[in-house]
């Protein structure tokens, strides 16, 4: 402040300073190194690497969003995908479903995120079709109990990967991976035939979706002045 009491204006601040960006970009290096911990791990079939890296990596990648401003939305899903993360991590059915209702918050979170953003009905009519077949097939071999909680799962689901791509080609495609490695474990609960290491696939695919979830919602916010709901208005 001058001797006069005026106040010089300083310039104004971008939407993340130098050591963010620093510190975001050391954050997504170590992101990277539990992913390759973690899928490593589960080619080789080593559990306790699994056990280290798994509860790592939200929080990681959560760090990470925030050195980028991300908005509370999204840390709140990533968040809930840690909780779902660490819950599946115990063999038993309680287990099974908290983590699906913690990741079922999660989608709740993304479908705010996402706004009332137009998206295409071929695409919708797509997505429902492979919710009804794909519970129609499950029903009969998943077990009595898991039947219900898995359909109003599958539906939320699916609801977010279509509204996923009101942000754009990397969140969509972020949604449709989610969509794809929930499904995965879902065939491994119905005990139908796997891929070889399933486990692998199912990680594989869940974080890329996360990833680019994150980064597809960071770019549209960024894009139009850090609010994502501009990006998803009609």
């Amino acid at each position: 402040m001058s001797v006069t009491g005026s106040r010089t204006p300083s310039p104004p601040a971008g939407p993340v300073s130098d050591r963010s960006a620093r510190a975001g970009r050391v954050l997504l290096v170590a992101f990277v190194a539990a992913v390759a911990l973690d899928l490593g791990s589960l080619l080789a079939g080593w559990h306790l690497g699994h056990v280290i890296a798994k509860p790592l990596l939200m929080p990681l990648l959560v760090a990470h969003v925030l050195s980028r401003g991300a908005p509370r939305l999204l840390v709140a899903a990533l968040l809930f995908g840690w909780g779902g993360d660490v819950a599946l991590l115990f063999d038993a059915d309680p287990a099974f479903l908290i983590g699906m209702g913690s990741f079922a918050a999660g989608h709740v979170c993304y479908l705010v995120l996402f706004g009332r953003g137009r998206t295409g009905p071929a695409l919708g009519a797509a997505y429902a079709l492979a919710l009804v077949t794909t519970v129609a097939l499950l029903w009969g071999d998943l077990p009595a109990e898991l039947r219900i909680p898995v359909a109003g799962y599958s539906l939320l689901l699916t609801a977010m990967a279509y509204r996923a791509g009101a942000l754009g080609r990397a969140a969509g495609v972020g949604g449709a991976l989610f969509l794809l490695s929930d499904t995965l474990i879902a065939t491994g609960v119905a005990q139908w035939p796997q891929l070889p290491r399933p486990d692998f696939w199912i990680m594989a695919t869940y974080l890329g979706a996360q990833y680019l979830l994150a980064t597809g919602a960071l770019a549209a916010g960024q894009a139009y002045g850090g609010e994502v709901k501009k990006v998803v208005q009609d």
